[in-house]
C-alpha cells in the first residue's frame, strides 16, 4: 500500500469480490481479492479503518495525479452533496474518500483503489471500495 505521487493514466477496472462492508465487518479489517487484468492472479488487499489509504483529494489537486474530469468520468469517485461539502469536492457515497496504490503479486502491473469508509447514519458504518483501477505512470 503506497502514496501515488507521480501522473497517471487509469485503465480496466479489475474484478473485486467484495466492495461494501458494513459495522462489524470493517472490524478490525476489511479483506478483499481483485483480479490481475493482465495475469488473472487472484490479490487480496485489507484496509485498516482510520489506518490504509491516503485522502484522495491528494489525487486532485492542483491536478498532481488525477484531474477531478478524469476520477469523474472513471466512476473512480461522485460530486460531494451540498451538505457533505465539509469531505471535500469529490468523495464516493458523500463519506471520507481514501486511496492507495497497491501491486499485483505476480506480475508488475500497477493499481488504485479508492474507497470510502464512515458512518452513513447513526449505527451504520460502511466501508465502500470504489473501484480498483490498473494505471500505467504518464511519461
Amino acid at each position: 500500500m503506497y502514496s501515488i505521487t507521480k501522473k497517471i493514466n487509469p485503465g480496466k477496472k479489475a474484478l473485486v469480490a467484495k466492495n461494501v462492508f458494513i459495522n462489524d465487518e470493517t472490524i478490525p479489517s476489511s479483506k478483499t481479492q481483485f483480479i490481475c487484468c493482465d495475469c488473472s492472479h487472484e490479490n487480496t488487499i485489507e484496509i485498516i479503518p482510520y489506518q490504509s489509504g491516503f485522502p484522495i483529494f491528494q489525487i486532485y489537486d492542483h491536478n498532481r495525479v488525477l484531474s477531478k474530469e478524469e476520477l469523474l468520468i472513471n466512476n473512480m469517485t461522485h460530486k460531494t452533496s451540498e451538505s457533505m461539502i465539509h469531505f471535500g469536492e469529490l468523495t464516493v457515497n458523500d463519506l471520507p474518500t481514501l486511496y492507495f496504490g497497491t501491486a499485483c503479486k505476480t506480475c508488475p502491473s500497477k493499481y488504485i483503489c479508492v474507497f470510502s469508509y464512515g458512518e452513513r447514519q447513526p449505527g451504520l458504518t460502511v466501508l465502500n471500495i470504489s473501484g480498483i483501477w490498473k494505471y500505467e505512470e504518464s511519461v
